[in-house]
């Protein structure tokens, strides 16, 4: 017999190894075969020193393939990394992405292609802005406007330059195979220049204008932000929140009715004045009121339909307001009439306009009462609210104060309430660029998987408005546009790349030199460059940029399908003409083991760098202490976030690793709208690990005893491999075809369930038990099994990888690569069916075993008794596997005799599936307790319980008609053959004896 064979190397170019080919590696080495032989391995799989030991390899460029143009037969495979913000370090959603990427890129390069991706960060407006502001309060006790706008902006390019540097590290870290050479920052040069040159052609078009409009507006940051970046908090009952700028916290979830009285109205018989009750939650934009809405169709106010108009008596201006008619209004709300507040509130500015009724403004940028109103000007609005409700009462106007269950919008970056306020602001039109965007979808040019989220898409950019694309910050891209002022007074704007280009324009415009220009100071939202990064990166608006453009993929995560897919969508199409992308593959969110999101409140949020390196709880909560002191997190949030992470954590985190976190991260259904993240299970999976690490360390042994490298099997074509070599090639078969379809489809999950069931339990838990004794003992098939084990490591480990590169890269240098092997040609069903119920068997004594707490110490002898003659061969053929993974002192096999009764002989006894029944004798001088044998009596009733209902279901199925006529051939076969091996279990727990 003859295994090992010193073919040439050409014979490892062959094109008959599974589907993918792997054209090259990333772990591989340029180390001798001698030398790489000589590599130590240590006892135990150490994630720390393997990972120190990979960038060691890294830095001599001995972890590197040599690409060559052959190799790179497929091109190139692009992508970009969602840039995280600069805001702080990776958090575990960053961790996710970057994992799924980097095992897309390290596959792609498998197969042959050049990949393309591209790392960045993103400058992230409004969230940089706010930690900074907070890191110099709590540093400098100043505020940015005491500080200065440039000053200001010196400290974050500061922060950024040190976070940057940070989120680079911890991406690196993770094993990101980016291409760091084309890094960017989306604040850069390139990026800026891009955004102006996109900012001007747009606005050339006519597609970006200027106009008033209602805004969410933050009174703390002084800013208009996006709905993103609102949230929405229940009240079910009155609940005081704590509010940014206030001393003490504030009531909300009450509503108050108050009355507008008539004018000309009617004396009432109990001689009050004729009046209207509203009912608001806001009583401080009393002010601002121009109009009350009631519904036509209300009989409440029917009387009002008939007459000319109706007005109503300002209570705090001297003048008065319409009493007005829409269907919008919600007859069931409060009183059903409401006040409408323009200037203040989303649905009084719709209905407003549709009446063509002006707005009046109440606050300024601050929130503070505007001068207008001298009674009450310069009070902050929630302080006014208690006034006015007063002065309600005391012009005994109030009517009635009660609870109310709201929905609070608060900012998620500054905690502020949200206020609705008309400012002057650019917007985008999105309406055509969103059509656009749709029939991409529409076509079938572009796929988003999953599939249920082509709905959303279709949804937003169906009804997609206009995009306020300007922010009153200063940290970020300033508009690029100028406003132009002419000697008579008269204004216009001009957008340009430059000033010197402004002011040319402006000439032109004007036909003189004589005006005054400036820029606007405001700043472009975050979301509109990061929407031109898959051409900026490439370098648009320079020609050259599509030798890279367009990606291959985008994946990013659910959250923002919107906010930037469709952006990116809508901004490639029209400024390059072309789809930035044909793929999109999102994400969910990933939680807590618990599924709650991660947040400061609960404590649960866990850096990736945590779970890698553990973490004691005195670290973690060190840890929020310094964010504390930095103004990251407040005090009072850090109460809570302590508590929390005690709960969590109780005992800090346990050392995981890198590999670990990848895989445990990529173990989940990356699609599912959450993914919860559990630290246990990412421990479990170190564990898993250090199983395969044993495995080698025990065929390096085993070489190393037989007198043989392991680099001398280069191939097991032609070689006879007995079933159980067989059966754990075609299981490597089947788990290396689903790793394959897997990739295809991004189900990473299918792919990690399938290796850690082949290594742990085909490989760990029985092949390799089995062929430790004829290693051992030197028997003809011990080279065959050390050869069979060699090459399921060293493709298993290949296909492993992309998801642990840093623990595949250390064994793989102990093994060879490419073993030849036609792995399609060993995928058997028979012999895995029959290996299958050999194993089942095999689990079917241990549980009787554990259950009774047999060990080797009672040396167990096990008696099988076969229901046929058939059975009979199938288990007398696996006889020596079955004592060994029995790990019984003796294994018997008889025909079972339809009169014994096993019950009689033996300690122990019970069915193992249809093939045999089986009994367990263990030493006469030690005897079974007898609570034992009541409960193997009741394990074995529930069994033929259990049996009867299955038998039922299966018959019941082939009794139907309908599937007689509609199944075919192969199905009938399946469910027959589950009856038949059911009803043969069934007649063994009969024929056992212990049933009334």
């Amino acid at each position: 017999m003859q295994i090992i064979r010193n073919f040439s190397r050409k014979l490892l170019r062959h094109k008959y190894l599974f589907q993918p080919k792997v054209y090259s590696l990333y772990y591989s080495t340029a180390r001798s075969a001698d030398k790489r032989n000589e590599l130590p391995l240590a006892s135990g799989y150490q994630p720390q020193q393997v990972e120190d030991a990979y960038w060691e390899r890294e830095q001599r460029r001995e972890n590197l393939p040599r690409y060559d143009s052959e190799r790179r037969k497929r091109g190139t495979y692009r992508m970009l990394l969602p840039p995280p913000n600069v805001t702080g370090s990776l958090h575990l959603g960053h961790a996710l992405n970057a994992t799924v990427q980097d095992v897309i890129a390290r596959q792609h390069r498998q197969l042959g292609y050049e990949v393309d991706w591209i790392p960045g960060t993103d400058h992230a407006g409004i969230a940089t802005q706010v930690v900074v502001e907070r890191t110099i309060a709590a540093a400098q006790g100043k505020s940015r406007q005491e500080l200065g706008r440039t000053a200001f902006l010196d400290e974050v390019w500061r922060w950024k330059a040190e976070k940057g540097a940070g989120i680079v590290e911890d991406l690196q870290k993770l094993g990101c195979t980016l291409n760091w050479q084309r890094e960017y920052f989306t604040m850069d040069q390139q990026q800026a220049h891009a955004v102006n040159v996109a900012f001007e052609r747009l606005f050339e078009e006519g597609l970006i204008r200027r106009r008033n409009a209602l805004v969410n507006w933050s009174t703390s940051l002084r800013s208009a932000i996006s709905d993103m970046e609102v949230e929405l908090l229940d009240i079910k009952e009155p609940t005081e929140i704590a509010v940014p700028g206030y001393e003490h916290n504030i009531l909300f979830g009450r509503i108050f009715d108050f009355a507008y009285r008539v004018v000309d109205g009617e004396t009432q018989e109990d001689g009050t004045p004729e009046e209207i009750v509203v009912s608001t939650t806001r009583p401080e934009t009393i002010l601002g009121d121009v109009a009350v809405a009631v519904h036509p169709l209300d009989p409440r106010y029917s009387k009002y339909r008939s007459r000319e108009e109706v007005k109503l008596k300002h209570p705090f201006r001297h003048d008065t307001i319409p009493l007005i008619f829409d269907i919008a209004v919600d007859q069931e709300f409060g009183t059903g009439a409401v006040k409408i507040t323009p200037a203040h509130d989303k649905f009084d500015f719709e209905l407003a306009t549709r009446h063509k009724i002006e707005p009046r403004q109440v606050f300024n940028e601050t929130g503070h009462i505007l001068e207008t109103f001298a009674e009450f000007k310069g009070q902050a609005r929630f302080e006014v609210r208690e006034v006015i409700v007063e002065k309600l009462e005391e012009m005994e106007l109030l009517r009635q104060v009660r609870s109310h269950s709201m929905q609070l919008p608060i900012c998620s970056r500054s905690k502020d309430v949200i206020e609705y306020m008309i400012v002057p602001q650019w917007f985008l039109k999105c309406k055509d660029l969103a059509k656009d965007a749709l029939s991409e979808l529409q076509s079938g040019r572009l796929q988003i998987q999953p599939s249920s989220f082509e709905t959303e898409w279709e949804r937003w950019l169906s009804d997609c408005r206009d995009w306020c694309i300007s922010r009153q910050l200063w940290w970020g891209h300033q508009v690029p546009a100028y406003q132009v002022t002419d000697t008579r007074g008269g204004t216009h704007w001009i957008a340009a790349i430059s000033e010197q280009a402004a002011r040319k324009k402006a000439i032109k415009l004007l036909g003189t030199e004589d005006f005054v220009l400036n820029r606007d100071p405001d700043v472009l939202d975050t979301w509109f460059s990061s929407s031109l990064l898959p051409f900026s990166v490439a370098g648009w608006p320079e020609d050259n940029y599509k030798e890279r453009y367009p990606l291959d993929l985008m994946q990013t995560g659910h959250d923002i399908l919107f906010f930037w897919v469709a952006r990116m969508m809508m901004m490639g199409l029209k400024l390059t003409g072309q789809s930035p992308f044909q793929s999109v593959l999102l994400n969910g969110i990933v939680c807590d083991a618990h599924g709650r999101k991660m947040s400061k409140s609960l404590g649960n949020i866990v850096a990736p760098q945590q779970v890698v390196q553990g973490a004691s709880l005195e670290s973690l909560k060190a840890g929020l202490k310094q964010s504390c002191d930095a103004g990251i997190i407040k005090p009072s949030e850090l109460r809570t976030s302590m508590a929390g992470m005690s709960k969590m954590f109780p005992n800090g985190i346990q050392e995981c690793g890198t590999d670990a976190l990848r895989f445990t991260l990529m173990s989940h259904n990356i699609k599912n709208h959450f993914i919860n993240f559990d630290v246990n299970t990412c421990h479990t999976n170190k564990l898993f690990l250090n199983k395969i690490w044993q495995a080698l360390r025990f065929t390096m042994g085993s070489a190393k005893a037989l007198n043989i490298s392991l680099h001398a099997f280069e191939t097991l074509e032609n070689v006879e491999l007995t079933m159980w070599d067989r059966w754990i090639v075609s299981r490597l078969s089947d788990t290396l075809s689903i790793c394959s379809e897997s990739h295809n489809s991004h189900n990473f999950h299918l792919a990690t369930a399938a290796l850690k069931s082949f290594f742990y339990q085909n490989l760990c838990d029985i092949y390799l038990e089995t062929i430790k004794t004829p290693i051992a003992n030197r028997t003809p098939d011990a080279l065959v099994h050390l050869g069979t084990l060699t090459a399921c490591l060293s493709w298993g480990l290949q296909a492993m990888a992309p998801f642990t590169p840093f623990v595949a890269s250390e064994l793989l240098q102990h093994l060879p690569l490419n073993v030849v092997m036609k792995l399609s040609s060993y995928k058997n069903a028979q012999i895995e069916d029959e290996v299958e119920d050999i194993v089942n068997v095999c689990q079917s004594v241990r549980q009787v075993k554990s259950r009774n707490q047999i060990s080797k110490r009672h040396q167990p002898r096990l008696s099988l008794f076969a229901q046929n003659i058939e059975a009979e061969e199938v288990l007398r053929r696996h006889l020596p596997q079955i004592r060994v993974l029995t790990r019984c002192e003796g294994v018997e096999l008889d025909l079972m005799d339809e009169n014994s009764q096993i019950s009689k002989k033996l300690n122990f006894f019970s069915t193992a599936g249809s093939l045999c029944s089986f009994g367990l004798k263990i030493r006469d001088d030690m005897p079974v307790p007898m609570p034992k044998r009541p409960a193997l009596e009741e394990a074995n009733v529930k069994k033929l319980k259990k049996l009867v209902t299955e038998l039922q279901k299966y018959r019941m199925r082939l009794d139907n008609e309908a599937f007689q006529l509609l199944a075919d051939k192969t199905i009938k076969a399946h469910f027959e053959n589950r009856v038949s091996r059911k009803s043969l279990h069934k007649k063994l727990l009969l024929n056992i004896g212990v049933f009334p």
